[in-house]
């Protein structure tokens, strides 16, 4: 071998030479691969998907739910889900807004409340927990307090909102929700309760109960309160083995005579006359200094208010609105009350 020749290798022996011609077997099997990669395959058909009705959304109204964010107080918590349940129709409040309307561009305060009445609803009559929204135009919260009372309680309370976690708070419209709050003066305010339903389980019974009992209050100090008139005394006097409820006018009912019916009716012990009534009598003490200093307190709030605020009181309104009828819901129409509640007394008007 010469100097600087290369060996050649087993494998580069056995490679066919790039000129040399390729057997006929080669070339069959070569044709064979050709066609199989070159045959066009058939096209699958597409079947083109039945065209679907394009859905429609209603816009929302710009006041849709005034309604449901009011707090409807004094509602029991177990039949909050009953009243949102049915599709109630407010645009009567809604409306009231709108150029033209009794609430137009006014300052307005919300409260909601619920008031049972037996209608028709879906082919049978039924008591439904009716919606009600009351409308005060003020130019100031009509109150910042509650008042808490019912047949079970001995006495009225009158006690500040937050203490029920009630205040009113500006109501911001669906096209203003995404600006800032603190720069949007609003003329609309609404009850709001800020009690977690979550929490209820934790509160005392009395607590829960409280809710349930709630007023909206309202002192209209130009307006002499019914009760500061009232002559009657609620007596729920304490004996065993049930307490005696009655009612005792100090200015038509003679004490002596009103026990004796009472012990006749088998209502009151014999041996209690004396205690009853030396009870009855100090709950009409009680209720002639509350009416005298209910007077007095009033006769110096107006001494002491500025003529702004007397105009106010003046001037100031109360619009009741119930549901108008619709498809969804039952109608109301015939259940319709000024009635707002004791302290409100009446609405100037009902829509």
């Amino acid at each position: 071998m010469r100097k600087g020749a290369k060996r050649k290798t087993k494998h580069a022996e056995q490679q066919p030479k790039p000129d040399s011609e390729p057997t006929p077997t080669a070339t069959a099997s070569s044709q064979e691969n050709d066609n199989q990669i070159t045959k066009p395959k058939p096209k699958r058909q597409r079947t083109s998907k039945p065209q679907s009705e394009p859905e429609y959304f209603e816009d929302k109204r710009n006041l849709e739910d005034l309604w449901i964010e009011t707090f409807p107080v004094g509602t029991e918590w177990d039949q909050l889900d009953a009243v949102y349940q049915i599709k109630w129709n407010f645009s009567n409040l809604e409306n009231a807004f709108e150029e033209g309307g009794v609430l137009y561009g006014k300052k307005v305060y919300l409260f909601g409340c619920t008031e049972p009445q037996l209608v028709s609803y879906q082919g049978e009559n039924k008591v439904v927990c009716i919606p009600v929204v009351v409308a005060v135009v003020s130019p100031f919260p009509p109150s910042d307090k509650i008042g808490i009372n019912s047949v079970q309680r001995e006495a009225e309370e009158i006690i500040p909102m937050k203490q029920m976690k009630m205040d009113w708070v500006p109501y911001i419209p669906l096209e203003d929700r995404d600006s800032q709050v603190d720069r949007l003066k609003s003329q609309i305010f609404i009850l709001r309760c800020t009690q977690r339903r979550s929490a209820l389980k934790h509160l005392k019974l009395d607590r829960l109960k409280k809710y349930e009992y709630c007023l909206p209050y309202f002192y209209q100090p130009f307006k002499e309160d019914e009760f500061e008139q009232s002559t009657e005394v609620p007596i729920i006097y304490p004996v065993e083995p049930k307490p005696v409820f009655c009612e005792f006018d100090w200015e038509l009912d003679e004490l002596e005579e009103f026990t004796d019916k009472l012990i006749e009716a088998e209502e009151l012990a014999a041996d209690q006359k004396d205690a009853f009534k030396e009870f009855v009598k100090e709950k009409v003490r009680e209720a002639k200094r509350a009416n005298r200093e209910a007077r007095e307190a009033r006769k110096k709030a107006i001494a002491e208010m500025s003529a702004e605020t007397k105009a106010a009181f003046d001037t100031m309104r109360f619009y009741k609105f119930y549901p108008v009828p619709s498809p969804d819901a039952p109608d109301v129409s015939n259940v319709k009350s000024p009635f707002i509640n004791r302290y409100y007394g009446k609405a100037h008007e009902v829509l």
